[in-house]
């Protein structure tokens, strides 16, 4: 037993007033999405959903976030391949400059940012605070928008463009879901495919 109690008097030793912890890590990144991917990338198959965000997601019915855009014409680009070993976690709808964009789900307006990747952005959470939609390459924002402004599913929250490092002859919205992770950080939520739900009630009515 001798061993094991000099151990723990080491131990004990080790965390006395003499040793100051160091301070937690700061994000250099805190309004920007260009922020290097995370060290492990997605699997292939993307990562696996929570049954519950499942049966959540099902039951909102997400609207598919642009105006006039039927689930036929959707393409699930979650896992287009992107500099190095980054896959796209999001999807792209094609839509003509100036459609509207609509809010997807209720909740409110979290942050309305601009960034060289992006362009003029919106990031909203619902009302549980469980997940996080960004909408991104807009062309301009709705008139009036605000960080923390209250929105219901089908608001305009801008409008279709190329802004960031869209290209210009292909307007589009960069649309992504995430699982919002409680940290305070709405940028680097865990991605979710949002394609199957945009698509899934349609296949079952088949």
């Amino acid at each position: 037993m001798r061993p094991i109690f000099l151990l723990s008097a080491l131990l004990l030793a080790a965390c006395g007033p003499g040793l100051t912890p160091l301070p937690p890590p700061v994000s250099p990144y805190p309004d920007s999405e260009a922020a290097p991917p995370p060290p492990t990338p997605l699997p292939t198959a993307g990562r696996p959903v929570i049954p519950d965000d499942d049966a959540a997601l099902v039951a909102r019915e997400l609207l598919i976030p642009v105006a006039g855009v039927s689930a036929t014409r959707l393409q699930d680009s979650f896992l287009a391949k992107r500099d190095g070993n980054r896959v796209h976690a999001a999807i792209d709808i094609m839509a003509p400059r100036g459609t509207p964009v609509l809010s997807a789900d209720a909740g409110s307006v979290w942050k309305v940012r601009s960034n060289a990747l992006g362009g003029f952005t919106v990031y909203a959470i619902d009302d549980e605070q469980r997940f996080v939609y960004y909408y991104a390459h807009l062309d301009r924002y709705a008139d009036g928008l605000k960080e923390g402004q209250r929105i219901a599913r089908g608001d305009v929250l801008g409008y279709v463009g190329t802004t960031g490092n869209a290209p210009p002859n292909t307007p589009h919205l960069h649309f992504q879901l995430m699982r919002y992770r409680g940290n305070g950080r709405w940028w680097d939520g865990d991605p979710i495919n949002p394609y199957p739900y945009f698509t899934r009630k349609r296949a079952a009515q088949r």
